[in-house]
């Protein structure tokens, strides 16, 4: 249950950084670098998902 609840925080998470980078902070400097924490942080979303439904997590 507690990697469903983490697996569920990466996303929003990850989801919410992405959407500040397509609106609010789309003109910062470092919006790239931004992009790059969501778009691994969805990388480790869905690797814990395929441990978890594999059986290995």
């Amino acid at each position: 249950m507690a990697l469903w609840i983490l697996f569920i925080v990466i996303v929003l998470s990850a989801t919410g950084v992405l959407a500040l980078t397509l609106g609010p902070l789309k003109t910062a400097r470092n919006v790239l670098t931004l992009r790059l924490i969501a778009g691994v942080q969805y990388i480790m979303a869905a690797a814990l998902l395929g441990a978890r439904l594999t059986g290995n997590a």
